[in-house]
């Protein structure tokens, strides 16, 4: 195969119940903020000090700064969001709309980091085979310019049913399949043997449910999928690498050139979108929304409010 040596079935269906494991505990605690709470906050402290210090330390797949880190951005996430969503006022506070955009940048900005870092990387790096190259450095000025085109913060708020979920009307479909192209070559870059479980289901455990099951609440879905991966994966270090599962990609540098090039063409057609919308109807991206006229904007504001 292109970008993996092969996915045999039992892999693909494994995948399939990851895939539909992470939808279903989003799902579930997206509507519970007890449960929500239980397993983004009780549960990551308890397994800090009883479990993640013995599995996922020095020498494992996880044991390096970046799975640690990204699992706690994405938790920060998740608790900042739970904040916004079930404190009753903190949604109407203007300031507070920044966490957000911040969180979510700062998440991309530690994958940009690691993608400019391996770039120097050719062999096994913190247990992980990277082939690094100028594709690394492609992508991350994707991701960089997938930051730069994050729009709208300012219009977030939440929804008036009992799930109360983050909504944000701006992002929409073709900014999320830029940061899907993105991070997924992210992935593919620099945790190559990861990028099937990590990459391609856990993208698509959040951009389902932002298509089919809630619209507009993209964010709130992949802060939750990507932090309940994270713990999985802390907890289970050799699933996605050396487990009957693992699926190992190809480490073919057409495939590395091709997704690179992908998420860089994705983004800079969504930023050259953005910003002659911007342009054109004399708009300030700090302050305004952008796609106000937009059906699918219009659709989340109105299912909504």
């Amino acid at each position: 195969m292109f970008l993996f040596n092969s996915i045999p079935w039992y892999a693909a269906l494994m995948g399939l119940v990851v895939l539909c494991g992470l939808m279903l505990v989003n799902e579930i605690t997206r509507r519970s903020k007890w449960l929500a709470i239980g397993v983004y906050l009780v549960a990551p402290i308890v397994l800090t000090f009883t479990v993640w210090v013995r599995t996922a330390g020095p020498g494992t797949p996880v044991g390096y700064w970046f799975p640690w880190v990204k699992t706690y951005s994405a938790l920060a996430g998740v608790l900042g969001f739970m904040a916004l969503r079930y404190i009753k006022g903190l949604d109407g506070k203007k300031m507070l709309l920044l966490f957000p955009p911040l969180i979510l940048s700062i998440n991309i900005l530690e994958a940009v980091f690691r993608d400019f870092q391996c770039y120097g990387y050719n062999g096994i790096v913190d247990g992980v085979l990277i082939n690094g190259g100028p594709w690394n450095i492609i992508n991350g000025i994707a991701g960089i310019l997938n930051i730069i085109t994050i729009a709208g913060w300012v219009g977030i708020f939440i929804g008036k049913d009992k799930n109360k979920d983050m909504l944000w009307p701006d992002q929409l479909w073709f900014w999320i399949i830029a940061y899907d192209l993105w991070n997924f070559a992210y992935v593919y870059n620099c945790i190559p043997d990861h990028s099937f479980y990590s990459g391609a289901v856990l993208l698509l455990s959040c951009t389902i449910p932002a298509f089919f099951f809630k619209r507009g609440a993209w964010l709130q879905h992949r802060a939750q999928t990507l932090a309940l991966w994270g713990m999985f994966s802390l907890t289970f270090p050799y699933f996605a690498d050396t487990s009957k599962f693992a699926v190992q990609a190809s480490h073919n540098e057409v495939a590395l050139w091709v997704v690179s090039c992908l998420a860089l063409a994705g983004n800079i057609a969504v930023f050259i979108y953005h910003f002659s919308r911007i342009k054109k109807n004399k708009l300030n991206p700090l302050k305004d929304e952008i796609y106000t006229d937009l059906k699918g904007y219009k659709e989340i504001v109105t299912e909504n409010k």
